[in-house]
């Protein structure tokens, strides 16, 4: 790996690396409207993607380098504070935390400059790459360190997302800013795009859900306690496009919100509510793209790193009208009744040689050649922010997250295509499944009665070959978000699932709309089992080391992860 890392020499000067702030976009009103006061309990316009700044949509083309850095931006208005984000500059722009997209088969040639002063990596979250490019936290740089990425993207059209994969600071670092958007298209999605007359930020709209602890001061407070690292650190209000309370301005036509939960341990139940009345709305889409045909839905559980993509039809809504997103109260299932689960691994992992990743690579000295600016290796954070007073809403409490205000009637009559995709299903059952069993020890949480072990492969994989793994969640346990790296999967069966979710099923095996098409993630439930399947199948040669673990970050970051190699 020497030739994907080198050291860059520090600057002199800190200010660089906090310079320029994060600006919003938003459409201009028409010169027709009349000013529009929003309410008191949604008094922020939705930051937006644009043409630059927080969230500005870059095409990825050419070799770019993406810093990951401190930044200074307000997210309370009026309130500037320092947070990290990732920033590229390129033909005189700078985009911070930039909505990247590109299209099915195109290349991945970038840089990752690490100007924190502690170890971080990016990992593309959902993308089909080798080990090399996946972002596993052995690869993971100092600061002052440049990591290369060079990889094709197969996937099919989807809202992926990349956010950082240090072990240990994942969370942290996730919460402080870091993380992004990647939405790749095709020509399944460029014929929807077509259909509905759709428009990247303005009426495609990606909603990025984090809730986060902001204390008087503005500023974002991580400081979990034993307890929150174990359960997960929850924060107090939710920021949606890191805007607080945010309405957005629309008009009487269909409106698609491809939803991110980029929270670290926040589930949703999501739900669009005119007044006290649920509104249907239509699924289109999920973690690995569009489904075979839109379903209706009312209200969707949406835990850590899932996506979802809906169509909102407001043609019926009254000009004047407001739409409040919810999610809905609901059961945690924390801590449920049940016996203690045993302090002994499973059959199912047994450890074995990790033969994926040697020892670190020796760096060589001296900047990028490529690289413009010498900007210098900034702290991570800035001094520890005061705590926070307010109360922070437990997992599974009702909360009102975005307003969507109704200003004007326009003529729309698009309809919305019957048929979106074409997804082959892998023909499986649960009969020969592969046990992956989520459970603590003394609140350890574990996978296989494992965790995280840089050395070790627990599970070992055949290229090439297709299996079914039944994901048990243990009753004593709290919902887990189930990832893995480097495939897609399909979800075949949920088993002993809680009313709540046996509530949203579609069909005999247990499925709400959600799980169907491909995941990268699935909410496993205390109790429940969930079957799924993968074809490991893929174009790299040697063996390849992945990972699987818990997207709920405190979890991760405290072992709740395995190796997965995969031998080629």
């Amino acid at each position: 790996m020497t030739s994907r890392r080198t050291v860059l020499i520090a600057g002199a000067a800190g200010a660089a690396a906090l310079a320029g702030g994060i600006g919003w976009w938003r459409a201009p009103p028409s010169a027709h409207e009349p000013p529009f006061t929003p309410d008191a309990a949604f008094p922020n316009p939705l930051r937006l993607p644009g043409g630059d700044g927080l969230y500005g949509i870059f095409d990825i083309g050419n070799h770019f380098t993406i810093v990951g850095k401190p930044v200074t931006e307000a997210i309370v208005p009026g309130k500037p504070v320092t947070l990290l984000a990732y920033e590229i500059e390129a033909d005189g722009k700078r985009y911070r935390n930039p909505l990247l997209r590109m299209k099915t088969g195109g290349m991945v040639r970038a840089k990752f400059w690490n100007a924190l002063e502690e170890t971080s990596i990016i990992h593309w979250h959902g993308l089909i790459v080798d080990s090399n490019n996946d972002g596993h936290p052995h690869y993971a740089v100092g600061g002052g360190e440049i990591y290369e990425y060079d990889f094709p993207v197969p996937n099919r059209a989807a809202t992926y997302w990349y956010h950082p994969h240090p072990h240990h600071l994942t969370g942290k670092q996730v919460y402080l800013g870091l993380g992004g958007v990647f939405i790749v298209e095709d020509d399944e999605e460029l014929a929807l795009q077509k259909a509905l007359d759709l428009a990247l930020g303005v009426t495609d709209i990606p909603l990025v859900l984090h809730d986060r602890r902001i204390n008087e001061k503005g500023e974002l407070v991580f400081a979990p306690t034993d307890d929150e690292k174990a359960d997960g650190f929850l924060g107090e209000q939710v920021l949606v496009n890191w805007t607080p309370k945010p309405y957005l301005e629309a008009t009487t036509r269909i409106y698609r919100f491809r939803v991110l939960n980029a929270s670290n341990a926040r589930v949703y139940k999501l739900a669009f509510k005119s007044g006290e009345h649920t509104l249907p709305h239509q699924l289109i889409g999920n973690d690995g793209g569009l489904l075979e045909a839109p379903r209706e839905v009312r209200e969707l559980f949406v835990s850590p790193a899932e996506r979802i993509d809906v169509l909102l039809d407001l043609r019926a809504q009254p000009p004047g009208s407001a739409i409040t997103l919810h999610s809905l109260a609901f059961d945690a299932m924390e801590h449920q009744g049940g016996p203690p689960a045993a302090d002994t691994p499973t059959a199912a992992a047994r450890p074995s040689a990790h033969a994926g990743h040697g020892a670190h690579a020796s760096y060589g000295a001296g900047p990028p050649a490529d690289q413009n600016a010498a900007a210098p290796v900034a702290t991570a954070v800035a001094p520890a922010p005061a705590p926070v007073t307010r109360a922070v809403p437990a997992l599974g409490v009702a909360m009102e997250l975005m307003r969507i205000h109704v200003r004007r009637k326009v003529a729309f009559n698009r309809a919305v295509p019957e048929k979106l995709s074409r997804i082959m299903p892998i023909a499986a059952n649960c009969g020969t499944a592969r046990i992956i069993t989520l459970d603590h020890v003394k609140m350890v949480w574990r996978i296989n009665g494992h965790t995280y072990a840089h050395e070790t492969t627990p599970i070992t994989v055949k290229r090439g070959a297709v299996e079914v793994w039944e994901i048990k969640n243990v009753p004593a346990s709290m919902p887990h978000p189930f990832h893995i790296h480097g495939f897609q999967f399909q979800v075949l069966e949920r088993k002993h699932s809680p009313e709540q979710q046996k509530a949203l099923a579609i069909n005999d095996k247990g499925l709400a709309a959600s799980d169907l098409g491909w995941k990268d993630t699935v909410l496993v439930w205390p109790g429940e089992s969930v079957c799924i399947v993968i074809d490991f199948s893929h174009p790299f040669y040697g063996n390849q080391v992945y990972m699987i673990h818990c997207h709920n970050l405190e979890h991760e970051d405290q072992g709740m992860m395995l190796n997965l190699r995969i031998e080629g």
